[in-house]
């Protein structure tokens, strides 16, 4: 299996750098780094270690100066798996991704999605927390570390907010020419942070959790899609269908050119578990997604 080049560094604002890797589908994440003249605060790993590896590298390639802060956008592995790789850093993050870090645990080859080497990760948690907001500053530069209010992609999202640089870090929030992903989140909690939350921001140059740098056009997007999957999770309600069979009869039109199509089926789950109040059963909801994907394990090209 052919796996996408390494991320690369590209400077999006003075001394701000988005860590961009392609092609942005499962467990192929985007990071950040913010240089200042003592330190450099960094946001978000990678899974693996391997492409962790390439991320400090390109940081190393800018400056010499040690990464003192990350910041993890959310506890999912693809974020936060190289965490134990930056020895010298205060990791920080939202006070509820610390216990739901601890819980999932490091990614594994586990039949769901195809085999990935991972290296040799350590699990390490978050050890400064926080619940609403918290200010980073790289020499002179405000980095603003913010908790929308509600569960949205997670339960604990923060996005990095460079209001002087007009750049946003905004984590799986949202995602550009991927679908968007809500099993561990809220449809209708992701709906609201991007309408009440994100967009007011005003941000110019967006980094999206996966995909290609943007603009704010991203945000309407995503905003699209999630109101797709309300809509036609409606529909299957009504008439008794699983989110299985109502995946597969759904047309997914221009969505069906984004990467990782089958989170349709997860997305469905959550859904109709918001709707009906109803646990929501993860293994369930990604067995179908394999059932979805003719019973092969999820294309992963970590």
């Amino acid at each position: 299996m052919t796996r996408p080049p390494s991320g690369r560094a590209e400077e999006i604002a003075d001394g701000v750098y988005a860590f961009v890797q392609p092609d942005g589908s499962w467990m192929i994440n985007n990071s950040g780094f913010v240089v200042g003249r003592s330190g450099v605060l960094c946001i978000d790993t990678c899974a693996t270690e391997r492409r962790t590896r390439h991320l400090l590298a390109a940081v190393a390639d800018v400056t010499a100066a040690p990464v003192r802060t990350l910041v993890n956008t959310h506890h999912h592995p693809d974020h936060t798996a190289g965490n134990g790789f930056f020895p010298t850093a205060t990791i920080v993050a939202h006070e509820q991704a610390r216990p739901e870090m601890r819980a999932l645990g490091l990614p594994g080859n586990d039949g769901i999605w195809s085999e990935v080497d991972y290296g040799e990760p350590e699990l390490a948690p978050p050890f400064l927390t926080f619940t609403d907001r918290i200010t980073v500053w790289a020499d002179d530069l405000r980095c603003e570390v913010i908790h929308p209010g509600r569960t949205a992609h997670t339960t604990n999202d923060v996005v990095v907010w460079i209001p002087d640089r007009s750049v946003l870090f905004a984590g799986d929030l949202l995602f550009h020419g991927g679908t968007p992903f809500l099993l561990s989140g809220s449809v209708r909690g992701s709906i609201a942070v991007l309408e009440q939350f994100l967009a007011p921001l005003g941000a110019t140059t967006i980094v999206p959790g996966h995909g290609p740098v943007c603009g704010p056009e991203v945000v309407d997007e995503v905003l699209a899609y999630l109101r797709f999957v309300l809509a036609v999770a409606a529909e299957g309600r009504a008439e008794g269908l699983s989110p299985l069979d109502l995946a597969r009869r759904t047309d997914l039109g221009r969505f069906a050119a984004w990467t990782d199509a089958e989170r349709i089926v997860g997305n469905l789950h959550r859904a109709y578990a918001e709707e009906s109040g109803a646990p929501l059963d993860p293994a369930a909801a990604f067995a179908d997604m394999v059932a979805y994907n003719g019973g092969r394990p999820l294309r992963c090209l970590a």
